[in-house]
């Protein structure tokens, strides 16, 4: 996937990384790893996963892409981290 957005984020010791690729695929990565990948045509995309911190703490991240506005929405534990429109391709 050649990806046109990338999103770092830090949480706590670990890292993830919210990607949108050319088609509107949106991957989410933890420490360099591919956690999930949606590429179907759905018109929002969603990934998910369980980020496991120090002492046993969780902390849910989820993001969703609208493919048609291009409007990416992550939260972490249902708290907005990011909400905005990504640029448009091409």
């Amino acid at each position: 996937m050649l990806a046109t957005a990338e999103l770092n984020f830090d949480l706590e010791h670990k890292q993830f990384v919210i990607r949108v690729g050319e088609l509107n695929e949106l991957e989410l990565y933890v420490d360099d790893c591919l956690r999930k990948r949606d590429d179907t045509s759905d018109p929002v995309a969603y990934v998910w996963t369980n980020i496991e911190l120090n002492w046993e703490e969780h902390r849910y991240v989820e993001a969703r892409l609208r493919r048609a506005t291009r409007e990416l929405h992550v939260t972490v534990n249902r708290q907005t981290v990011f909400d905005n429109q990504l640029a448009e391709t091409g």
